[in-house]
């Protein structure tokens, strides 16, 4: 039966406005959230929600769960001066030290996270080189348990030589073969060679999904690829047909020359845009001009989980150099449910709901929400959070999983991870 919510504010993201009364969660993969126009039906769960701001499920439109358990970890073997050597010393360190149950305790940590946040929704990038087969298989497990609908990809990449490479396509390859939803992961430009991106590409048409890349992070990856294949990045993925591709991601678009943003604007690719993380690396700052807003999703890119605050900071990163309205930012904050809806369906559910516990001194009507969002709303405003129809996090607890029992084995990976990798 329906979760009948009472009294409660209810942003309404298809009409734009915000709506006050009683609103039905319905039940199962195909539910959705209406306003109710009669009184509970029998057996249906009645909640006092007064006082209650309800939003729908937050997306993260890029993650990277296999990070979750890097919070603290220890120092690189020397310090990286550059975003190579970021990649080289730190990250590419991490995902080679991964092993199965390294995947499943990152994904658990990351999961119990996102539900903290009011995320329900996440598109990952993963990389595990040297536990590539069934890594997301694992992944798409330990979302399930914790209650996230999730759309998955293996990252792939010719940095850890051939072996690696044929491992991670044929990872990704039995993956969409099942029917989950997915895509086919590349990593930046400068690890990927021509035969390894045709690869990918025939893989992406076969399996009728996208291509999810990182994208011009840095001056690093545009140098290469003119040094290496004579032309620009977006340039070589439109030649190879990524751009063709429905639903293709392409994450970060940090350096591309004015063409190479007319060639995105013009194509079906949608872009990434993790503001904190560029911040992190320093490797420069989005600019929203010559590109599609409306095709911009929001996402962390594995620094945290809390895609409200990414939001906000590309809002206000976007201040500086003619970024967009808080309005429009905040309409940019949904874009990853209207991505999902149009090129992954079956993860885009429409019964997510977060009740948050906003006790604003100032009125909220339609109008005014986005100024709300950026100076005031936040997760710790997170009470309950319904997925798929059910509450999965209830007064501060998650109900799916035991949280502190998980946490515990995540910290136990967690030691295993550090330990190896402080060895030479």
């Amino acid at each position: 039966m329906s979760l009948y919510l009472r009294g409660l504010a209810y942003w309404d993201t298809d009409a734009g406005t915000l709506r006050h009364g009683d609103l039905v969660v319905e039940p199962g993969p195909r539910g959705r959230l209406r306003l109710a126009a009669e009184p509970p039906a029998p057996g249906d769960t009645v909640r006092d929600c007064h006082g209650l701001l309800a939003l729908e499920g937050l997306t993260c439109g890029h993650h990277h769960l296999y990070s979750s358990l890097a919070r603290g970890m220890p120092a690189p073997p020397r310090s990286p001066r550059d975003f190579a050597e970021i990649l080289e010393l730190v990250w590419w360190r991490l995902d080679r030290a991964l092993d199965a149950e390294l995947v499943r305790a990152s994904a658990l940590a990351g999961a119990i996270e996102c539900l903290r946040c009011g995320v329900t929704r996440v598109i990952d990038h993963h990389a595990s080189p040297n536990a590539a087969a069934s890594s997301l298989a694992t992944i798409a497990a330990a979302l399930d348990e914790v209650g996230l609908a999730h759309v998955l990809c293996y990252e792939l990449s010719d940095r850890d030589g051939p072996a690696a490479a044929a491992a991670g396509l044929a990872a990704t390859d039995a993956y969409l073969a099942s029917g989950r939803p997915g895509m086919v992961g590349l990593h930046a430009s400068f690890t990927v060679g021509d035969g390894l991106l045709r690869d990918a590409v025939e893989l992406a048409r076969r399996r009728g999904v996208g291509i999810h890349a990182h994208v011009a992070e840095s001056d690093l990856d545009q140098e290469r690829c003119l040094a290496q294949h004579g032309r620009r990045v977006i340039e070589r993925f439109a030649d190879a047909g990524v751009l063709d591709l429905e639903g293709s991601l392409l994450v970060h678009c940090l350096h591309l020359s004015e063409h190479e943003r007319g060639l995105v604007r013009r194509s079906r690719a949608w872009v990434a845009h993790n503001p904190e993380s560029n911040q992190n690396n320093g490797v420069g700052a989005f600019r929203w001009q010559g590109l599609d807003p409306d095709r911009v999703v929001i996402g962390t890119d594995g620094l945290h989980s809390d895609v409200l605050r990414s939001a906000r900071a590309a809002f206000l990163a976007g201040q500086a150099g003619g970024g967009l309205s808080p309005a429009q930012a905040w309409r940019t904050l949904w874009n990853g449910q209207r991505y999902l809806e149009a090129h992954h369906p079956t993860a885009a559910r429409r019964n997510d709901v977060v009740l948050l516990d906003y006790r604003s001194p100032t009125p909220i009507f339609a109008e005014n929400l986005a100024g709300h969002a950026w100076f005031g709303l936040d997760a710790r405003h997170v009470r309950t959070v319904i997925a798929g129809g059910r509450v999965v996090l209830d007064e501060g607890e998650i109900l799916t999983v035991g949280e502190a029992k998980t946490l515990e084995y995540c910290r136990e990976q967690a030691r295993r991870l550090w330990d190896a990798l402080s060895r030479p």
